[in-house]
């Protein structure tokens, strides 16, 4: 079986599923009024999709992350629940209307944004099947040293090594340009060579100090976004390994994840002892963590479930977008200061040592009461949709969010193109998943600035200098692909090397 990469979900599918969902709804008791606009969610998704590209575009992998995980996929665990989904929400059917009229209005951002982007991507071919190889062992080369010495080293705010972490994108990189490079070179019978191994132990045993659910993921997703945008076909055993491996991370780590961080020291033995400790008894963490859970599920801002659902919580941003919604129905909009503050915040620390940090998330959560008063760190997400609805309403769905969103289209897509031929664009896609669901609009002007600018960087670092330094490190020798077309595009499986 080849792993998916849709570009182009026929409609009628969509329509199908919707109905489903919507039959389901109702008989579980959901209000009409919810079901139908959750049901026009699905179908202007898949519309919107569809129209950006699919996954081929940058465009498309943000719509498709932000529908899937900010709601379809809640809608989904409370059917498969039995829950009615307009339950354990304070503005069910207005939090519903503010999900259709964002698809809406991400729907027409994405068809102006196909107008204005460049035929020509900006970053198209800097890396080839001649150096794509050497690129990715200076990647991981160059991941390792720049991981290593900001562990060891501690970042000053407006320092170089700040913003290097900034830019630091070189392990996921190499993940992704040496997926590509291996299954083009073996036809499509392998996936994984050394400088991909290593830079997938690397990223995860970071999650596994930082107690980091994206730490732990980010392999797993930038392995997974490479193989399906050259189409790899998994065998059967591959196929009962990957599953059993998304069961163990999400049965197990995510747990360790989310209760290991109690344990969190900045002195590197305290917490390798916290981590030993928790390792050696995976079943015995889970039982802590969900314990832990249970006695706090309630006043939780994820209390969308009736009962704790562990990594499904997060999967889905209904109930934060709710209780923002709520907020701002009592005590009204913010207006478009979270903008303002959000572009200021573009300008580099070194240019503005004073530049006050940005948190909304912050300032959210302590107006609805759900943070400690002294508590000026922790981070509440939430979803662009919630974020615009609280800035101005009908005027932030319609107006503020389109407008970002036309510019953050335009750029991306400009810059990167196709993704199956671009792996600049697969890098992406690997960030959008976690930014299109619960970066809010903050996540869409941060991106503008700081991402666009890693992912220049990144792109022009692998394609100048970490070839030499991959020449370097693995000594000189002929990089050959079975060519740059992409796997799904060929009649039958790719020719390999001899």
């Amino acid at each position: 079986m080849r792993i998916p990469f849709p570009v182009h979900i026929p409609l009628s599918r969509v329509a199908a599923f919707a109905v489903l969902l919507f039959l389901i709804e109702i008989y579980q008791g959901t209000s009409l009024t919810f079901a139908l606009f959750a049901l026009l969610f699905i179908l202007i998704s898949g519309a919107a999709f569809n129209s950006a590209g699919g996954l081929s575009r940058p465009s498309g992998a943000y719509i498709f992350f932000y529908a899937v995980l900010a709601v379809i996929l809640g809608l989904v665990c409370k059917a498969v629940l039995g829950e009615p989904a307009d339950s354990n929400l304070l503005q069910p059917i207005l939090t519903m209307q503010i999900y259709a009229g964002s698809i809406t209005a991400m729907w027409g951002a994405a068809l102006v944004s196909k107008k204005l982007s460049l035929r020509r991507p900006l970053l198209d071919k800097l890396v080839t099947d001649a150096n794509i190889q050497d690129a990715t062992y200076g990647c991981m080369a160059t991941g390792l040293v720049v991981t290593f010495v900001m562990m060891m080293v501690e970042i000053q705010p407006g320092s170089m090594l700040s913003a290097l972490a900034q830019v630091n994108r070189f392990l996921p990189m190499a993940i992704i340009l040496g997926v590509i490079y291996e299954i083009r070179r073996t036809g499509g019978r392998k996936s994984i060579n050394l400088p991909v191994f290593i830079s997938c132990f690397a990223i995860f045993m970071q999650g596994i100090f930082g107690f980091s659910k994206e730490g732990l993921f980010t392999p797993f997703a930038c392995w997974i976004i490479a193989a399906a945008s050259q189409g790899y076909r998994l065998s059967r055993a591959q196929m009962a390994g990957l599953a059993f491996t998304l069961y163990f991370m999400v049965h197990f780590l995510v747990p360790y994840a989310q209760y290991g961080r109690n344990f969190f020291d900045p002195s590197f033995s305290v917490r390798a002892h916290a981590i030993v400790d928790l390792l050696e008894d995976l079943e015995g963490t889970r039982a802590k963590y969900l314990e832990d859970s249970a006695d706090s599920y309630e006043r939780t801002i994820q209390s969308y479930y009736d009962t704790s659902q562990g990594f499904m919580d997060r999967l889905q941003m209904i109930s934060a977008d709710d209780r923002l919604n709520d907020l701002t129905e009592r005590v009204g909009v913010i207006g478009p200061m979270p903008i303002i503050m959000g572009l200021e915040n573009l300008i580099p620390r070194f240019l503005w040592p004073n530049k006050p940090n940005v948190n909304f998330g912050n300032l959210y959560a302590h107006q609805m009461g759900s943070l400690a008063a002294d508590d000026t760190t922790t981070g509440i997400s939430f979803s662009a949709a919630g974020e615009a609805y609280h800035i101005g309403q009908w005027i932030g769905i319609f107006f503020w969010a389109p407008l970002l969103w036309i510019v953050f289209f335009t750029l991306f897509d400009s810059l990167c193109g196709d993704t199956r031929i671009s792996p600049w664009g697969l890098l992406l896609c690997a960030v959008f998943a976690h930014i299109a669901p619960e970066g809010g609009i903050g996540g869409v002007i941060y991106s503008l600035g700081f991402i666009a600018f890693g992912l220049v960087f990144a792109a022009f670092a692998a394609a100048y200098v970490m070839p030499i330094l991959g020449v370097l490190i693995k000594g000189p020798g002929q990089n050959r692909t079975s060519g740059p077309a992409v796997m799904h595009t060929l009649p039958r499986r790719a020719r390999s090397l001899p």
